[in-house]
């Protein structure tokens, strides 16, 4: 059983930065893509980046291009999302997501099998 925790979550003023990381365990992810997306309230849940755990490809959303950088360190069985220049928009809840498939990072929330609880990232103006 997979089982993704996401930590790093929190309350900033727009301009700051985070990184929030997603820990992964329960089986290897070689093949796998890792990927981020993000809630707010009353909308749908939206595609922010993904990697592809073997080969380190990875796509991003329009909105975060330039601002946001995803990223993994394969010892810790860990991805990050690097976070700058963060907005009030940027506000949602945000979520680890992993999919065993084997084909290119993909930014469809149908693609993923496994999902985290989830981390509330905050962005006041």
């Amino acid at each position: 059983q997979v089982q993704l925790v996401e930590s790093g979550g929190g309350l900033v003023q727009a301009g700051a930065s985070l990184r929030l990381s997603c820990a992964a365990s329960g089986r290897s992810f070689s093949g796998y893509a890792m990927a981020w997306f993000r809630q707010a309230p009353g909308k749908e849940r939206e595609f922010v980046s993904a990697l592809k755990w073997t080969d380190g490809s990875v796509s991003y959303a329009d909105s975060v291009k330039g601002r946001f950088t995803i990223s993994r360190e394969r010892a810790k069985n860990t991805a990050y999302l690097q976070m700058n220049s963060l907005r009030p928009e940027d506000t949602a809840v945000y979520y680890c997501a992993a999919d065993r498939g084997m084909r290119p990072p993909s930014s469809s929330v149908y693609d993923y099998d496994y999902w985290g609880q989830g981390t509330q990232v905050t962005v006041s103006s």
